[in-house]
């Protein structure tokens, strides 16, 4: 890799105790693991002394197989440069892919916002995709009692199961029916005695979609099956909406940041594939909360349908106020679509 290529970033998050940790354990340990760094939140909670070759000061450290493993004390923004000048300058191994941890904690949206809004983070920089964790053991209880749970679900590209071997199957297949009605785009891996496949736990890329058109089919087609005023027992909301007639993609960006400017906080994800007036190739427009994402330009039509079709999934928030919004930013009126 170049200095100047654009290093993809995998944002690892998921609610305390859900096994975050362990799952980056194993990513170190993984053949599939060189020239990956990772960014934790502190060195003693990943075990790596037996893994350790060198450190390249007192935050960044080498590993025999070539990961460079980061403890983010600070400001991430600065860890950021600092790992991508000493790549550049040969001080670290050369790594091809970025692992960012978060806290149980953390609304991951902040850390998504710095990765595309950022200008020295983002040239260098891009948010490939979000791994949530899943305790299948104990979401329930995390789910009812804190938002953050629900959030980290929503925004999800993967979801990783865990503690599958020591949980009741039928409580099991109530979490996995409560989690895919919270984001039933997402796709779920099982790890398996706390393991899962390294490359499908890379295998993102919504954010790159021109790179993976069957994903935006995919995405489009597993998040449309709820009616618009379906609303489940964690706030959450959604709707599907379809428009026959090509559109302007400036009054669409500007309808999708009036809802931000309003209700951003609420709206936990947006994304949709549009048919731009004037233009045979679609796009792609997906946004988190406050934080649109840049546009991308498909070179294909994923399917024959090339009709636009936008997808926003909300939490406390009256999904027919996003349908009446639109539908006067683009003098369109628009059809709530069903998955084929």
């Amino acid at each position: 890799m170049t200095a100047s290529a654009i290093t993809p970033v995998t944002l690892l998050t998921g609610y305390l105790g859900s096994g975050k940790t362990t799952l980056l354990n194993h990513i170190l340990n993984s053949p599939d693991a060189p020239q990956t760094a990772v960014l934790i939140n502190e060195f003693g909670a990943v075990s790596i002394d037996h893994l350790l070759v060198r450190e390249a000061n007192e935050n960044i450290q080498v590993l025999q197989n070539g990961c460079v493993c980061c403890s983010v004390s600070g400001d991430m923004v600065r860890i950021l440069r600092e790992l991508y000048f000493k790549r550049a300058q040969g001080e670290i191994p050369a790594f091809t892919r970025l692992v960012i941890e978060t806290t149980g904690l953390a609304d991951p949206a902040p850390i998504m916002h710095t990765l595309l809004e950022m200008p020295l983070v983002a040239a260098r920089y891009t948010l490939s995709g979000v791994v949530t964790t899943v305790d299948v053991t104990h979401i329930d209880a995390q789910l009812d009692a804190h938002p953050e749970s629900v959030k980290q679900i929503a925004i999800a590209d993967r979801i990783v199961f865990t503690k599958l071997d020591i949980a009741d199957p039928v409580a099991l297949a109530k979490v996995r029916a409560r989690v895919r009605a919270i984001n039933p785009g997402a796709i779920t891996l099982d790890a398996l005695q706390a393991q899962v496949n390294t490359k499908a736990f890379f295998a993102t890329g919504i954010y790159q979609p021109e790179e993976r058109i069957p994903d935006v089919t995919n995405w489009l087609r597993a998040e449309t099956y709820r009616p618009v005023s379906r609303r489940h027992q964690d706030g959450i909301g959604s709707i599907s909406l379809e428009y026959d007639m090509p559109i302007e993609l400036d009054r669409l960006v500007e309808a999708i940041e009036m809802l931000q400017d309003m209700r951003g906080e609420q709206l936990l994800r947006v994304k949709g594939i549009v048919n731009v007036r004037g233009e045979s190739q679609p796009r792609v427009v997906h946004a988190v909360q406050h934080t649109l994402y840049p546009i991308a330009t498909l070179a294909n039509w994923p399917d024959t349908n090339h009709r636009t079709r936008l997808v926003f999934i909300t939490r406390d928030f009256d999904v027919q106020a996003i349908r009446d919004n639109l539908d006067g930013f683009l003098q369109q009126k628009s059809l709530e679509y069903a998955a084929a």
